[in-house]
């Protein structure tokens, strides 16, 4: 939370009894003796309340002084708050105990000077840095998405320097700013002196303060009172503390112009993405984020008037797109950052070729025993999903131009075959393999290589499932989705048996008319930038089947060397760069198509979006393509940061998280709104579906049923469809644009990111629009009741404007 008028400053310790009340003490007097308002605020305090943090602040507050204590939540037994919290039987979450730092924080800037001074709060955690808070989460973690600024109490006893050390790395590492560390001298060990010169190499600020007054003999408790009295008297006064306060006031305002000044800079000096830079008329139209957490950002704005009553300038933004879908497991997840950390550490970057390093092997192995599993042999790293289709490309064309006449000098033209509405990267050959459209006709080097079918989807019209052909009239209405997703029940039916002769005759009138194909590509189930098209499974698993089935009509005639040996087929490669890795509900998504591709491309969610990187996944038989005597028969393909140590370290952490969340908890909840019977929690390998499961029985959405079909129903929508994490929903708001050149979504959506949903924790959306498509994706830890607070509000925007149709 950040405030114009409110400095808040969270006091961190190094470890437990090295001061932290008493410095919370200094700094309360030291502002107040400024004629400055103070706010202390205790937010979990274990022990006699009479012995409590807030009290001693309170006891040695002077008259008249302008400060405020509070404890939020006091529990008697002095152990530490997750013990005492459960020996209390009180169930006190992560999510209540911000809350209530939130509320209290916003009710003390309402009570500030009118005079608009920098006020200040402090508040103080209790025990060292990684101490539990009353759920067993560490301070450092539950505190997190607040992220105030620190004041680190350092440690002055013996071993101090490590502990120090250590509390200020832990709070590093999760993104916290350290401002100052304050802490006593000790003539003995002189602890200050090294950690003075340690932090001051990182430009930050440390201030020694001589201790306090060691307790009278004979437990002289009003003679304690005076001495402790005089010291903080003494010492609120002093150069250090004065200095102390100018510093975390100046460190304020330097957070609040860097904020305030980003739109500006980043207007004068960015070239953003998928933006017509002309539409930014207005420091507003740039959001500007401060840090993110869990499912959020923390953005801020620009105080439109200097009153203090205008003084909260951060909010909470829902990452409604998963931060362009690289999101699964939530921002900065602990486990994630700490593997980067040691990967980092341990690694840097190492040069791959000929190379071999633990985590791009584990990693390795990991993806070809789950996402390659029975049908995989090898991996090739690379940094982005463009380029690991780049690379996909690269290996399917050498396969197939290797069964053609390899004495003839001149390069066939080669063709993919692949979906209308496809989309697989901004590089150039990934662009080539899509048909011309918005992303890339205009450029200049695009040449279109292929022809695209046009596929048959899936969506909720008027709350009925139903399968919409765009070259038929036939149409067909689901009970479930797991109707829609059980490809060997709906084998049997006519609708296949439509597709198998639909895609014969397409294929066999382009190859009479001179085409060749060198690979059939597909975005499996969904695709994503075209328009989160939802493509009837059936058609894509009949679609690999007739391709593969038509291997005498699409490659030339080639002797085998036995019977026994394989009839070549065309490579097919699966772009699961969107929808892999369990982003759709699955654990793996060829089980669900009931076919196997020969290439396979996996990016986003693979890092839970903290580092790039990307991984193709190749079988034998392509990869023995190329295999020669020669240099130039290999795959010289590459860049520097191949297999980049730290992303394939912080990927094999991501795949264990998305493996346990897709089976957890949140998931069988859903198959069960969706109407799946779910298998009881188990353990069953990573690699597979449960036993007795079907792999359609995975098809629900962590969005509910209920909301789906009111969302279908409404005037203002075409279609609604929603998988896994992924909502989509097409608008007829009455234009006649219409697909991404349409800005449909984006103007009757606008409303999200200034309104925010009801308390508690009022929060707006940040979302991307695909033209009169509209989509939220959440990631696979999104919580049950934030959902569906962010359909309520969906449903309040939509509704109000279908009424104004």
């Amino acid at each position: 939370m950040i405030f114009t008028h409110l400095r808040v400053h969270q006091i961190f310790g190094a470890n437990t009894d090295v001061g932290k009340t008493i410095f919370a003490t200094i700094l309360s007097l030291a502002n107040a003796t400024q004629g400055k308002r103070v706010f202390y605020l205790k937010p979990v305090s274990t022990g006699a309340p009479w012995d409590a943090d807030d009290t001693h602040v309170k006891k040695y507050r002077p008259k008249g002084a302008l400060i405020s204590t509070k404890c939020l939540i006091q529990m008697d037994e002095p152990v530490s708050p997750h013990l005492a919290a459960r020996s209390a039987k009180k169930v006190i979450s992560d999510d209540l105990l911000l809350r209530q730092v939130r509320e209290h924080l916003i009710e003390c800037s309402k009570d500030m000077h009118i005079s608009g001074d920098l006020d200040a709060a402090y508040l103080e955690t209790a025990g060292g840095v990684l101490s539990p808070v009353p759920s067993g989460t560490t301070q450092a973690d539950a505190y997190r998405p607040l992220r105030h600024p620190v004041v680190l109490v350092g440690d002055s006893k013996l071993g101090g320097i490590s502990t120090t050390l250590s509390a200020y790395e832990a709070l590093n590492s999760r993104g916290y700013d350290i401002n100052s560390v304050v802490m006593f001298v000790n003539d003995r060990y002189r602890n200050h002196q090294y950690l003075e010169e340690w932090f001051a190499s990182r430009g930050i600020k440390l201030l020694a303060f001589d201790p306090p007054p060691p307790p009278p003999p004979g437990r002289n408790h009003t003679k304690d009172e005076m001495n402790m009295k005089e010291y903080y008297a003494h010492t609120s006064t002093t150069a250090n503390a004065t200095s102390l306060i100018d510093h975390l006031d100046g460190c304020h305002s330097i957070r609040l112009s860097t904020l305030q000044s980003l739109p500006q800079r980043a207007s004068r000096t960015l070239w953003y993405p998928f933006s017509q830079h002309k539409t930014i008329t207005s420091q507003n139209d740039i959001t500007v984020i401060d840090s993110a957490h869990g499912d959020f950002f923390t953005t801020t704005s620009i105080p439109t008037t200097t009153e203090p009553s205008q003084t909260l300038i951060s909010g909470s933004q829902f990452d409604g797109s998963a931060s362009w879908w690289t999101q699964g497991v939530g921002h900065s997840h602990s486990h994630l950052t700490a593997t980067a950390a040691y990967a980092s550490g341990r690694y840097g970057h190492v040069i791959f070729p000929k190379t071999a390093h633990e985590p791009a092997v584990s990693l390795a192995e990991s993806l070809l025993h789950t996402q390659g599993k029975d049908w995989a042999s090898r991996v090739f790293f690379s940094d982005n999903g463009s380029t690991g289709m780049e690379v996909a490309l690269k290996m399917a064309l050498r396969w197939t131009a290797r069964l053609y006449d390899e004495s003839s000098k001149d390069k066939r033209d080669f063709q993919v075959l692949g979906l209308s509405g496809s989309y697989h990267g901004d590089t150039i050959g990934a662009m080539d393999a899509c048909e011309g459209g918005i992303y890339n006709s205009a450029v200049e080097w695009y040449k279109g290589r292929g022809f695209w079918l046009d596929p048959p989807t899936l969506g909720f019209e008027k709350r009925e499932l139903r399968l919409r052909i765009p070259w038929s009239d036939e149409s067909l209405v689901f009970d479930s989705l797991p109707d829609a997703y059980n490809i060997p029940d709906r084998q049997k039916t006519t609708m296949g048996e439509l597709y198998r002769t639909y895609i014969q005759k397409e294929i066999t009138k382009l190859v009479q008319n001179g085409t060749t194909f060198g690979a059939l590509i597909l975005e499996p189930l969904v695709l994503g930038a075209g328009g989160m098209k939802f493509v009837d499974p059936l058609f894509q698993a009949i679609l690999v089947d007739v391709v593969r089935s038509m291997s005498g009509v699409l490659l030339p005639p080639r002797p085998k060397a036995n019977e026994s040996d394989p009839m070549p087929t065309l490579p097919v490669i699966f772009d699961e760069v969107f929808a892999g890795l369990g982003r759709l509900g699955f654990p793996s998504i060829s089980p669900v198509l009931g076919v196997k591709p020969d290439i396979a491309v996996y990016a986003k969610l693979l890092t839970g979006g903290l580092v790039p990187l990307a991984a193709t996944l190749a079988s034998q038989h392509i990869f023995e393509a190329f295999l020669g005597d020669d240099k130039r028969s290999a795959l010289l393909h590459g860049h520097s940061y191949t297999a980049y140590p730290v992303g394939c370290a912080v990927a094999n952490t991501s795949l264990r998280l998305l493996q346990e969340m897709v089976r957890g908890e949140s998931f069988r909840t859903a198959q069960m709104d969706w109407g799946i019977v779910a298998e009881p929690s188990q353990t069953y390998p990573a690699t597979s579906y449960p036993p007795r499961t079907k792999p359609h029985q995975f098809a629900c959405s962590l969005w509910s049923q209920r909301f789906v079909k009111e969302l279908s129903d409404l005037p203002i929508i075409k279609r609604a469809m929603a998988l896994g994490t992924v909502l989509a929903f097409e608008l007829d708001d009455g234009f006649t644009v219409s697909g991404y050149s349409s800005t449909a979504a984006e103007r009757l959506l606008s409303s999200l990111k200034t309104d925010t949903c009801a308390p508690p924790n009022e929060f707006s959306v940040h979302f991307r629009t695909l033209g009169d498509v509209g989509y939220l994706i959440t990631s696979l830890t999104t919580e049950k009741p934030l959902i569906r607070r962010l359909e309520a509000n969906l449903l309040h925007i939509l509704e109000a404007r279908s009424r104004r149709i």
